[in-house]
């Protein structure tokens, strides 16, 4: 649907002042948005024109301009409907017009959207219209005797009547936008969420057993525990409720009280007291039914939304962990029954070796185990072992440190690392794996994959649908289309961020770039194995379907080490490469020598190579990615040591001092990896010695922290942790060694007992 120019501008100031933006850069963001670029490329190579918006900002806009766009077309619907009737007044027009959301909108077309048959309809069929004004238009008369006069056949008495007439008046609040709002704000502030146990599901709903007798204020209930208690909704194990002051005395509640001043109810008179229980009535019986249901919705939307929010900025943080780089991996799928999947491969990724090893029960073949490893260690160079985090790891992993602790002395040892499994075991089934292995049996297929994500988790873990990484919560009772939305847009954003090497990449890597797609990224797969490795970018113009409007959109994000052209090893998009020439003839140097040489290239004006094209945005981009030709925004790699002998919860003792791994962020806390086979928590007040609102401030996934255990639950299998230093040792000990534990501090935390953790225990653990 085409929308109106000063609808269009409308749509522009609003998103603008809702992204932190101007207008102007609004527009020309959504003109190139519209015109089919991306929001990479937008975010990366069009800075003059949206005056800098960066990647986050443009997802916003795209969001709020699709909710904006949808709220317009509804807005036009309802002007053109009512316009129809013949009851479209300059006065509501302007209400219209001016309704900031859609729920506002609704509000405003209600008495005039048609419905189904309704009780005050049939009321006014009936002849009871005139009735209910003549109550509210005689306040000193007695409602039952002015309704004497309408008892007819369809009305067979006075109660008939008064109810007709309350159904009429009724419906007239019901459909009062002006009430409505006054009334949703009034339960948004004051409504309290609460949650109870369905009588005799206590046993089997002990997962829920947090939320048996639950509430909490609607106004600031966070999303996971609101998630949480929808769940045991869903299953029949709790029932949830929505309390508007259940303490005020029948008809005095300030909801009644909003409904009895709409039809302006203040006086002594019959009719007034009348319609005071009328308006009580309405409120009871109709209102708070549909605004409860309303904002059930609007809480569990903002719910969804959070907790894809969390799960995008997870997502994001591992896929942009560190690569531990083109090093002979060996990945180690481990198992108990079944054994230890075992597969190598070599820098560059390709499957050079695969064994399955049973050290453990029933076969206990431990010295054989070793052995096959040792074998393929040695044959084949491995400089890292990848070990999966899931059933028996760290078992395998102690199996791998003995086996290490054999080599010979002064040997080049190969460095072991306890990676995140998440996901492998879907990857291994999928069609992807089975063209990419398939001579490969399923099993081996996952310790391929455990190896290739320590060796670049970016290009691993694009193959595998981002829902099923796992590093989300509930992610299974949110709208799935929105989440697959969020994410690929953070898959994108991640791809293009840290660039792609267009002669080793894979098609499902190649997909994630800008401008390509699945079609593209197989075209370009297959003429490179029919022709060869690409020489320079421009060389992508021989590829069947890649025009004109592909090779723009992606080409920036490709890079070719090695090739005829130097600047395609960077960031510089082949359109500006007549300006990074001029910068380099001015520094006077050979374009090689020139990259990396930050000095050199420090002493430049960037405002000398401003043009009528590129602006100073660009330049600057350039100069930096001249100075750091190929630059990879991830981190340098590093690895979590798991302390020895601590290889179950049990293991676990207030006071220690661990190293772990972030593996999920939410807005309670971190959960952090710490050996054990079951995440500890490090709830927000423990994350820092300072005040923290928001996590992800201070950590993210993937991320290697030390943590002390506060808490232990073994049967709940609970871990309660703190990144706070001790209070008496700025500095945390290198050791476990006794006497070094310091009370928990929790400033943040409600009171009331239960555990430092209780409270941000709850909803952390999705039931499964």
């Amino acid at each position: 649907m085409t929308l109106p120019p000063e609808t269009q501008g409308r749509i522009a100031r609003a998103v603008a002042a809702e992204i932190g933006a101007t207008p102007a850069q609004v527009t020309a963001a959504v003109e190139l948005l519209d015109g089919g670029a991306t929001v990479p490329f937008v975010a990366r190579y069009r800075k003059e024109a949206t005056g800098g918006l960066d990647d986050t900002q443009l997802r916003n806009l795209a969001d709020r301009l699709a909710y904006r766009r949808e709220m317009e077309a509804r807005r036009l619907a309802i002007l053109g409907s009512i316009r129809d009737q013949g009851k479209l007044t300059a006065e509501l027009e302007t209400t219209i017009l001016r309704a900031e959301t859609k729920v506002a909108l609704e509000d405003i077309y209600l008495p005039y959207k048609p419905k189904r048959r309704t009780r005050a309809m049939i009321a006014r069929e009936n002849g009871l219209g005139p009735l209910a004004q003549a109550i509210l238009a005689d306040r000193l008369a007695d409602p039952a005797a002015l309704a004497t006069a309408y008892v007819t056949d369809q009305v067979p008495d006075v109660k008939s009547a008064l109810d007709g007439a309350r159904d009429i008046l009724a419906e007239g609040l019901a459909e009062d936008a002006s009430l409505l709002g006054r009334l949703r704000d009034h339960m948004r502030r004051v409504g309290r969420l609460t949650a109870r146990v369905v009588e005799g599901k206590e046993t089997e709903g002990a997962k829920f057993a947090d939320y048996f007798a639950h509430d909490e204020p609607f106004a600031t209930a966070p999303s996971h525990r609101v998630l949480a208690m929808l769940r045991g909704q869903n299953e029949g194990v709790l029932t949830v409720t929505l309390d508007i002051d259940p303490d005020a005395p029948r008809g005095q509640s300030p909801a009644e009280l909003a409904c009895a001043a709409a039809l302006n109810a203040a006086g002594r008179g019959a009719a007034d007291q009348w319609l005071r229980e009328a308006a009580a009535w309405a409120w009871r019986v109709k209102l708070r039914t549909s605004l409860t249901a309303d904002l059930m919705a609007e809480l569990r939307d903002a719910a969804e939304a959070e907790a894809i929010r969390v799960f995008a900025r997870n997502l994001k943080g591992l896929l942009l962990a560190a690569p531990a780089g083109g090093k002979a991996t060996m990945g180690l799928d481990p198992g108990i029954r079944t054994g230890v999947k075992v597969a190598v491969v070599d820098a560059t990724g390709k499957v050079v070796a695969t064994d399955t090893v049973y050290p453990f029960q029933p076969r206990n073949d431990l010295r054989g185990a070793q052995t096959t490893l040792a074998r393929l260690i040695g044959a084949h160079g491995v400089r890292l072992v990848a070990i999966g985090n899931g059933t028996a790891s760290r078992e395998t992993e102690k199996l791998v440190a003995d086996l290490l602790a054999l080599l010979p002395a002064g040997s080049d040892r190969p460095v072991k690392v306890v990676v995140s499994e998440a996901g492998a075991s879907i990857y291994s089934a999928s069609e992807l794996a089975a063209r990419e292995f398939p001579d490969l049996d399923v099993s081996l297929r996952g310790a391929v994959s455990i190896a290739r994500r320590l060796q670049d988790p970016l290009a691993e873990l694009v193959k595998i649908e981002p829902r099923s990484i796992g590093v989300g919560q509930y992610q299974h009772d949110v709208d799935q289309t929105r989440l697959a939305r969020s994410l690929d847009a953070v898959v994108e954003d991640a791809v293009n961020a840290v660039g792609v090497e267009l002669n080793t990449a894979s098609a499902p890597l190649l997909a994630r770039v800008s401008g390509l797609g699945p079609g593209l990224a197989e075209a370009i797969v297959a003429h490179r194995d029919a022709h060869g490795p690409f020489r320079t970018r421009r060389d992508l113009m021989k590829v069947p379907r890649l025009g004109p409007r592909a090779f723009e959109q992606a080409a920036g994000f490709l890079r070719i080490r090695d090739g005829s052209e130097p600047l395609d090893a960077s960031g510089v998009h082949p359109e500006a490469y007549d300006v990074a020439r001029r910068i380099v003839a001015a520094c006077g140097r050979d374009i090689l020598a020139l990259m990396g040489d930050s000095a050199a290239l420090k002493r430049l004006d960037p405002q000398r190579f401003v043009d009528g094209r590129f602006g100073l945005p660009t330049v600057q981009d350039i100069l930096a990615d001249l100075e750091k030709p190929g630059r990879d925004p991830r981190p340098a790699f590093r690895t979590a040591t798991f302390a020895e002998g601590v290889n179950e919860i049990a293991d676990l003792k207030p006071g220690m001092w661990l190293e772990g791994t972030v593996t999920n962020v939410a807005a309670f806390g971190a959960f952090v990896d710490v050996g054990v086979h079951q995440d500890g928590l490090v709830h927000v007040s423990q994350l820092a010695d300072r005040f923290v609102k928001d996590p992800h401030e201070v950590v993210k996934a993937s991320d290697v922290v030390r943590v002390r255990v506060v808490e232990v639950d073994v049967p709940r299998k609970r871990i309660g942790l703190s990144m706070r230093k001790d209070a008496g040792d700025p500095r945390p000990p290198r050791d476990n060694a006794p006497g070094r534990r310091a009370p928990p501090r929790n400033d943040q935390a409600r009171p009331g007992g239960g555990g430092v953790f209780a409270e941000a225990l709850k909803g952390r653990f999705p039931p499964k």
